[in-house]
């Protein structure tokens, strides 16, 4: 399994427009990707308007395809406009919990 971890900092006065997108865009991607096995988004507890999503992939081809979808694209599109400062990423691979313990969609 592959993970990213994403970091965002969002212009407070977008807030709204940010979590209703980020909300479809997570939905959409457990639903409807079969290689998407999490899409989570926390807030951060001392940092209003700070976001991290933790998003788990069966593979790098799963987060291609990810990239491809509508529902990402709704959320790359609005990125210029919701933005506080540039995105920061890391892509982790999964140690413990093994890949077994994630249950991929059907």
């Amino acid at each position: 399994m592959l993970a990213l971890w994403v970091s965002v900092k969002i212009k407070p006065e977008k807030r709204e427009e940010f979590l209703s997108i980020i909300a479809h865009d997570a939905e959409h991607s457990v639903r409807d990707e079969p290689g998407c096995v999490r899409f989570d988004v926390f807030e951060d507890t001392s940092e209003t308007n700070h976001f991290y999503f933790h998003e788990v992939y069966k593979d790098q081809a799963a987060i291609e395809y990810h990239r491809g979808t509508p529902h990402f694209k709704v959320w790359a599109d609005a990125n210029p406009n919701l933005l506080a400062e540039p995105v920061g990423r890391a892509l982790v691979k999964s140690v413990f919990s093994s890949d077994a313990s994630f249950k991929l969609n059907p």
